[in-house]
């Protein structure tokens, strides 16, 4: 029986979602170490990886499980007791059993939360802190994100990918209590361009860069920047099936 699940973490306990070598202190390690306290030895596949102190409200995988757990509610409740309290299970659904977490999935969205006040010890992990100073041009530079474009300059080097070709659907920002989010929604995303494309914002409103320098990078015809927001800003949020 094939299971759905949304999950929801703290990215920044944890080397990251996949799995590795050199650490099992990982998303997925830590989900396949709860499955087999409680008896399920499934492949356990996520619907993207997120990188060392990228969090999630909205991660979706999937696994399968026995035809004696049916009683999803109790297998919940079992799972999030060995997962606590950095990782949680939201929800738990049967499924057709052709569905699979990555390839099933038509969107992804990702919110960067900027935060408008100083960081504390207490939320400097989960913000990143930027005083906003050219709000109507970040907002015309998010616009140009929009639609189908070649992000070869907008990944890290070394990612290996079959096309650099990513349609984003939707880019903007909006205001949450002392915050200001960025909300970007995608059919998907290379490595790490997320992290780029906002860096290149927020020199754009630091005004160390330009929108015509954005321009040219999105037409991949010249590299402005290269360099990474910190992943403590960045949530995966939903995945669109």
């Amino acid at each position: 029986m094939r299971i759905k699940a949304v999950v929801a973490y703290d990215g920044s306990r944890f080397m990251g979602y996949q799995c590795q070598k050199h650490t099992t202190n990982t998303i997925s390690s830590h989900l396949y170490h709860a499955l087999k306290k409680v008896g399920i030895e499934s492949k356990v596949v996520g619907s993207g990886r997120t990188d060392r102190g990228v969090h999630a409200t909205g991660q979706v995988i999937h696994f399968d499980i026995p035809s004696y757990w049916s009683d999803l509610t109790k297998l919940q409740t079992y799972l999030n007791r060995h997962l606590a309290p950095y990782i949680k299970i939201r929800t738990l659904q049967q499924v057709d059993q052709n569905f699979h977490a990555r390839y099933s999935a038509k969107r992804r969205a990702y919110r960067y939360v900027l935060s408008q006040k100083p960081l504390t010890p207490f939320t400097a992990a989960y913000k990143h802190y930027h005083q906003i100073s050219h709000k109507s041009i970040l907002i015309e530079a998010l616009k140009l994100f929009e639609g189908e474009h070649d992000f070869r300059f907008f990944m890290k080097t070394g990612s290996d990918t079959k096309s650099n070709i990513r349609t984003i659907y939707k880019a903007t920002l909006y205001k949450h209590k002392d915050d200001i989010v960025f909300y970007i929604e995608a059919n998907g995303f290379l490595r790490a361009q997320i992290r780029m494309m906002v860096d290149f914002l927020l020199k754009i409103d630091q005004d160390f860069l330009s929108l015509w320098q954005l321009k040219i990078q999105l037409e991949a015809k010249e590299r402005f920047s290269t360099s990474l927001a910190p992943p403590s800003g960045l949530y995966l949020c939903r995945v669109i099936y």
